[in-house]
């Protein structure tokens, strides 16, 4: 009797197996196959977000360059700077070549110290400029040539700029030839400039002309006919502080001699 209790339990046990009748085998799908789909997917999404992209910045009329925008000009005009500039109007704004156009301005326009072109998108071309500033003034026939605080003789003009001192080369060849062959007359120029930048604001206001006959011997001719020799370029910091006490111990001397700042002399009071 047990062994037909066991026999029933084991077929009903076998019934409950599931009305289909015995499980398959499991059977895993091919993982490759979605990742290859996917794969092209992204591929094929990219080559037309690509497409379009190049389309639109090289193809469409949306982003093409149509106007150019100047700012920083002082002497120049805008008209100008453009007229140089020569921007490609009408071209993909993105194939601009902007370093192109900054070499093209530099070269043309000498009174340039530097210049800063980009793209103002959707349809512009910015240029900053910034203008050389004349430091000092070379006479040149009825004109006069404008050097900067680099010692860049940069442009000619008719007129002189207001308070911008007259530059006077006049090498002293007396038993100094030797001295001129070192230092030529380029490198006289950078000195005067380097002196010009050391004066005192006030004094540089009253400089009406800065003479150089040596490196190492430049004086200046102020206003009221006072005169200042100021030696070489070395110590300008402590030249320009014992010049200013100078001329407030003494107004009324016609000449400060600061060449030794240390050892400073006034005289014609």
């Amino acid at each position: 009797m047990a062994g037909q209790a066991t026999a029933r339990r084991g077929a009903g046990q076998t019934r409950k197996s599931g009305p289909s009748g015995p499980r398959r085998p499991f059977r895993r799908l091919n993982p490759r196959l979605p990742a290859r789909r996917r794969l092209l997917l992204i591929l094929a999404t990219a080559v037309v977000v690509g497409s379009a992209v190049i389309w639109v910045l090289y193809g469409s009329t949306w982003l093409r360059a149509e106007e150019v925008e100047t700012s920083g000009t002082e002497v120049l005009t805008p008209a100008e700077v453009e007229a140089a500039a020569a921007v490609p109007l009408g071209s993909p704004l993105v194939s601009v070549d902007t370093d192109a156009i900054e070499a093209r301005l530099l070269r043309k326009l000498p009174r340039l110290d530097s210049v800063e072109v980009s793209r103002s998108w959707p349809h512009g071309i910015a240029l900053d400029v910034t203008e050389r500033k004349p430091v000092l003034l070379m006479k040149k026939g009825a004109n006069f040539t404008e050097v900067d605080a680099k010692g860049v003789r940069f442009a000619t003009v008719a007129k002189a700029p207001a308070h911008v001192p007259l530059l006077e080369l006049n090498p002293d060849t007396s038993g100094n030839s030797a001295s001129l062959r070192r230092f030529p007359a380029d490198d006289l120029v950078r000195e005067a400039v380097r002196v010009a930048g050391e004066l005192p604001s006030a004094v540089a206001k009253d400089t009406r002309l800065v003479r150089v006959t040596s490196y190492d011997a430049v004086s200046l001719e102020l206003s009221r006919g006072r005169t200042v020799l100021w030696g070489s370029d070395e110590e300008g910091e402590l030249k320009a502080r014992t010049l200013v006490a100078l001329m407030k111990a003494a107004p009324r001397a016609r000449y400060f001699d600061v060449s030794a700042p240390t050892a400073p002399a006034v005289s014609g009071s």
